[in-house]
């Protein structure tokens, strides 16, 4: 039986074990062996390729992402592959390569598969997006687009890894949280409260006081 090295990714294993029932766990572990045994590509398409649009309908959607995610590392599928796997996929199955980027793909290499989630408007691949892996890697514009996508379709901002260090003391994201805040107010339209969060962060750390604590500015957000 495959067991995946990365404790992420074990535990990850550990949760479907507990979760699926005994048919759907005995097919995961067996299409686990499988992309293990085969990975990489082998004729026009590879059987771990075939159990990745299967995992839908034998481990349920509920569980679907994981399985998928699983079998794409034990098939320690490269960027090429993963490109392959989203673009031919359903939405389903890109949420799952966008899910599996940080435990496959070290470098920018998979930053396309980002971006163009990122132009959809399907929250659920926007979100999937916006995960460990695109806060390593994307560049300071599109990731403040990406926050203000968020806010535009109402995905909630807390699926933003590393939301917090990414925005603290970015001085443009608080021009153009504060542009659109002014744009909503204008258009009678309420500003989302997910926006004062962000805005929030991006307040550089306060000056330390004489006598070593903080002095407020005083600055509303």
């Amino acid at each position: 039986m495959n067991h995946p090295a990365e404790p992420a990714l074990a535990a990850l294993h550990a949760r479907l074990n507990t979760s699926l029932a005994p048919p759907a766990r005995a097919w995961l572990d067996q299409a686990l062996d499988e992309a293990a045994d085969h990975p990489g590509t082998h004729g026009p398409i590879s059987v771990w390729e075939l159990r990745i649009a299967e995992a839908g309908r034998r481990c349920g959607p509920e569980h679907a992402d994981a399985a998928r995610v699983l079998l794409l590392h034990a098939a320690r599928a490269d960027p090429d592959a993963l490109a392959r796997v989203y673009r031919q996929g359903t939405a389903a199955e890109r949420r799952a390569v966008l899910h599996a980027l940080p435990h496959l793909v070290p470098g920018p290499d998979a930053l396309p598969l980002v971006e163009d989630a990122l132009r959809t408007n399907d929250t659920r691949l926007v979100a999937a997006a916006l995960g460990p892996y695109a806060a390593r890697h994307l560049d300071a514009h599109t990731w403040r687009h990406a926050v203000l996508k968020c806010l535009f379709t109402g995905v909630p901002v807390d699926v933003l890894a590393d939301l917090a260090p990414r925005a603290h003391a970015d001085a443009e994201l608080a021009r153009m949280l504060g542009d659109y805040a002014r744009e909503r107010t204008a258009a009678d339209r309420p500003v989302p409260e997910d926006l004062h969060r962000v805005l929030a962060l991006t307040e550089p750390a306060a000056p330390a006081g004489p006598c070593g604590t903080s002095r407020t500015s005083g600055k509303e957000s």
